[in-house]
């Protein structure tokens, strides 16, 4: 029974997921990836930071609007495109405000870099432009700016919170990357038409 229940929960999952335009069904494929892995990172930072764990709590603040971006891309790929991308450049500036300057979240611009430039056709050059210039003003912002972090962790666990967000934010970019080699054939100029008419 269990078996099969999960088997029913990863088809709805997957449904939920699919769309016939290659950008969107990835876009939907990486937030719904993003979405799952939320509600561990505590856990994460529990394990290798410390058991300080309540400023991760903020990030849940964005899993809605994660897990909204299939939804968002029924009505619009480009809205949904985009959804994921003010979705994860946000989730990064709330989590500079929540760790510090000292944390390295800001390494999770990296993949929101890398979406902003594989996800919109080339008539759409204007939202990875503005993407791009999105991400460079969040890492940007300066320090002083920034209200005071929400827990001061000891040196070494900045150092281990450094490490964390490396290994979770290369994850994601390599899962990014294999996504979009794996669907290569299907990212066409043939796409590029269809999707000037469905955008």
């Amino acid at each position: 029974m269990a078996a099969g229940g999960l088997r029913r929960a990863g088809a709805a999952v997957g449904s939920y997921a699919a769309h016939p335009d290659p950008r969107a069904a990835i876009a939907n494929t990486v937030a719904l990836v993003i979405v799952s892995n939320q509600p561990f990172y505590p856990l994460y930072l529990c394990w290798a930071v410390s058991p300080v764990i309540a400023p991760s709590y903020l990030t849940f603040l964005s899993t809605p609007f994660f897990a909204a971006v299939p939804a968002a891309m029924r009505y619009s790929p480009r809205l949904g495109r985009s959804l994921l991308l003010v979705a994860g450049i946000g989730n990064t500036a709330l989590c500079r405000v929540a760790f510090g300057q000292g944390s390295g979240v800001e390494v999770f611009l990296f993949p929101c870099l890398v979406l902003a430039l594989l996800l919109f056709r080339r008539a759409e050059r204007a939202f990875t432009l503005g993407f791009v210039a999105l991400s460079f003003t969040a890492y940007l912002l300066p320090a002083a700016s920034l209200s005071a972090p929400l827990h001061l962790y000891e040196p070494a666990e900045y150092a281990a919170l450094q490490r964390l967000n490396f290994l979770s934010a290369a994850s994601l970019t390599v899962l990014i990357g294999w996504l979009f080699v794996s669907r290569l054939a299907t990212i066409s100029d043939p796409d590029e038409t269809e999707g000037r008419r469905r955008a």
